[in-house]
């Protein structure tokens, strides 16, 4: 009974993405949570009972200090950028906060946030607000753009019925298909907005059916490889969205690479499985990562943190539009989108979630 109840006081820390050590004031450890055994590379089952030196290197003064003002001072303790060195010889920097446990007289709680991945934490932050402006920039300039033009296409219409003269016709033709056009590209802005129909879906089935579509527009100038890691299971999405935002990555970086003229245009799609990992504040037991890697010129260091944002392009015959809607597309599925480039080599990373608690859709009768 006693082991039920100590266990449910530490439930709470069990998917927090910091790391967290709770021990007495004899640096004893009574519990780690999963976070912990992945920075530091000591499960829990070795840590418990044991010392906290397990974890460091010549630490314990300074901890044991530390729980002596917290206990005198009944106030947390901070440290910033403190570096740690473990058994494993890694020297990590952790921003250090050591608090009294309230449900407990002799437990204390040390936490440990590695500053490159509250770095990366803020950066999430900061694409997530970028997706949600993107996203209502993109439905407000659609909307508002979509009744004038049909308005404009009906007039050139009426124009065209009141000509007798063909190669005035062909100036009103002009007008039609430009709406037109206009129009087709209002509907791919608005695309995110259509209600999701969810299924059951293997991701592989949605790379080869990108593979067949860019091999259908760029012919046989692609060179494709594929390095699928056929374990991975299937999961609830929106298949032709996710059709759409690969398709829209992969077609960017074949463009890019046409337009360099390069000999070799090589595109590879690499899946594998991610394990505990942490993204949109968020932790995961497993994740789908789908790698989509070009060998084209790469993207100009003055564009890299804007490529996100809708009609931003390096493409000159690009609409600024793909990598947006990609983006918004993704996040319907609870993932995120994360691009390293330099010449020669840029990959565009898909990461999302096994467990998305999304429920497929079910079939109207």
């Amino acid at each position: 009974m006693n082991g039920e109840l100590k266990e449910k006081k530490y439930e709470g820390m069990e998917s927090l993405t910091t790391a967290i050590i709770v021990c007495d004031r004899d640096l004893i450890i009574h519990y780690i949570n999963p976070s912990t055994e992945s920075i530091f590379e000591v499960s829990a089952k070795q840590a418990i009972n044991n010392n906290i030196s397990i974890f460091f290197e010549d630490t314990n003064n300074f901890f044991k200090d530390i729980i002596q003002k917290v206990e005198a001072q009944k106030n947390s303790y901070k440290e910033h950028e403190f570096f740690i060195q473990t058994h494993q010889k890694k020297t990590i920097c952790v921003s250090l906060t050591v608090t009294a446990l309230i449900e407990s007289k002799d437990e204390f709680i040390i936490e440990f946030v590695q500053m490159d991945q509250q770095l990366k934490v803020a950066r999430e932050e900061r694409m997530f607000i970028q997706q949600q402006a993107n996203t209502e920039l993109l439905r407000n300039l659609a909307h508002e753009v979509r009744n004038p033009l049909g308005g404009l296409r009906g007039a050139a219409q009426l124009l065209e019925q009141e000509l007798s003269e063909d190669s005035l016709k062909e100036y009103t033709q002009i007008i039609i298909n430009e709406a037109d056009r206009l129009q087709n590209l209002m509907n791919r802005m608005l695309t995110p907005h259509q209600m999701p129909i969810y299924k059951k879906t293997n991701i592989h089935e949605i790379l080869e059916r990108v593979r067949s579509l860019i091999l259908s527009e760029f012919s046989t100038d692609i060179s494709f490889v594929r390095d699928y890691d056929v374990s991975l299971p299937e999961f609830v999405v929106d298949r032709e969205k996710l059709i759409q935002a690969i398709l829209n990555i992969a077609r960017n970086g074949a463009q890019a690479m046409k337009q360099n003229k390069q000999e070799e245009m090589k595109l590879s799609f690499v899946t594998r499985a991610e394990r505990q990992i942490v993204f949109r504040k968020k932790k995961h037991a497993t994740a789908i990562r789908i790698d989509i890697i070009d060998n084209g010129p790469g993207i100009k260091n003055e564009l890299i943190d804007k490529i996100f944002f809708p009609l931003v392009t390096g493409n000159e015959n690009g609409s600024g539009l793909g990598l947006s809607l990609a983006q918004n597309l993704i996040a319907l599925h609870q993932g995120m989108i994360d691009c390293h480039s330099v010449p020669g080599k840029t990959i565009f990373s898909i990461i999302l979630p096994i467990e998305n608690n999304l429920e497929p859709t079910k079939d109207k009768k």
